[in-house]
């Protein structure tokens, strides 16, 4: 798959990626749904949310730089910021 343009993460692409790992519809994930509180994911899910957007944007993110992460629009950033270094 092509790798976006640094800063380029569609917002609906990364909807329907976590939508998978967490077995839910793209509606039920919206902007500022919490993973764990709304989303009822646990570490299994974010483990495979890290390993989805290392192989679909070509970035390594470490366990530290993802315990903030807590909902689509922060994952929308730590990979913006992550192809920015890139």
């Amino acid at each position: 798959m092509p790798q976006p343009a640094s800063g380029s993460v569609d917002l609906e692409e990364l909807r329907s990626l976590l939508a998978v790992t967490f077995e839910l519809p793209p509606a039920e994930v919206t902007d500022d749904a919490q993973f764990a509180e709304d989303l009822n994911a646990d570490s299994l899910a974010v483990l495979e949310i890290v390993t989805r957007l290392e192989d679909r944007y070509g970035v390594a993110v470490s366990d530290e730089e993802f315990t903030n992460v807590t909902t689509l629009l922060s994952v929308r950033e730590l990979v913006r910021r992550k192809l920015a270094q890139a």
